[in-house]
């Protein structure tokens, strides 16, 4: 397939899954019973942060943390305290991790919000730098080391899925309402799609994609081509790669 034949097919694609029908079996249906700023990204951070498995476990494990959190977000963060004994667990996610997250938000809104945490690059440029520097600051609050591994590191070659799906999410306005784009410091030119099996698996068969392990190289390799395709909104094709992966190729 020639790269304007591809192009073509991914945007069309693209348009195809882009819609408020991926709401309703997605993740990320549950901030979108928000409206508020803060609850929005709040409960969207905490749902991308668990999202691993099978999409309707996510949702109910999701269910489960508006229980916790009262259905109130924002409110239940800012005075949140202390709790080792939280009623919570994700696959490896558990009670323990959840305080650690309610804390460190607590700490992040006292100190301006999630946005302000990600608007700031480290000494990397890019997306890249904004996920360093929020990790830095979600981890200078106290927590046990397992807890760690629950906030991705692209210095060590992570791909960071779920961080980039939560960005995702927050910064690019699809226009067609499933993406929020209620983040306007950072461009939705900047952003990375979030590599999973699916999409990784696509991309390699479509030829968008050669490295074999799904880490930041294997994305920086699969931006490249996309944003040759549309450099202004380049991770629109997460839609395509994924929808394809799922809705066709794994009926």
């Amino acid at each position: 397939m020639l790269f304007s034949e591809l192009k073509e097919y991914l945007d069309f694609k693209s348009i195809q899954y882009n819609t408020k029908d991926f709401i309703e079996s997605d993740p990320i249906q549950i901030p979108h019973r928000f409206s508020k700023k803060e609850d929005v990204e709040i409960i969207a951070f905490l749902v991308s942060t668990i999202a691993w498995g099978k999409r309707s476990m996510i949702i109910k494990s999701s269910e489960r943390l508006l229980e916790i959190m009262q259905h109130s977000p924002f409110d239940f963060i800012i005075n949140y305290e202390e709790n080792k004994n939280l009623d919570f667990v994700h696959r490896t996610f558990n009670g323990i991790d959840l305080d650690f997250f309610f804390r460190s938000l607590k700490n992040i809104y006292e100190k301006g919000g999630l946005e302000l945490a990600f608007s700031k690059n480290s000494e990397i440029e890019g997306i890249k730098g904004r996920i360093v520097n929020f990790r830095e600051l979600f981890l200078e609050t106290a927590h046990e080391k397992r807890s760690e591994k629950h906030i991705s590191n692209p210095i060590k070659n992570s791909a960071t899925k779920r961080i980039n799906m939560f960005l995702r999410w927050m910064v690019r306005d699809d226009k067609t309402g499933v993406d929020f784009g209620i983040w306007k410091s950072i461009s939705t030119s900047d952003l990375f799609l979030p590599l999973d099996v699916h999409t990784s698996r696509i991309s390699r068969e479509l030829g968008l994609l050669h490295r074999k392990q799904d880490d930041w190289k294997a994305l920086e390799e699969l931006m490249q081509k996309l944003r040759e395709m549309d450099a202004n909104d380049p991770v629109k094709y997460d839609f395509a790669l994924f929808g394809i992966g799922v809705f066709e190729n794994d009926k």
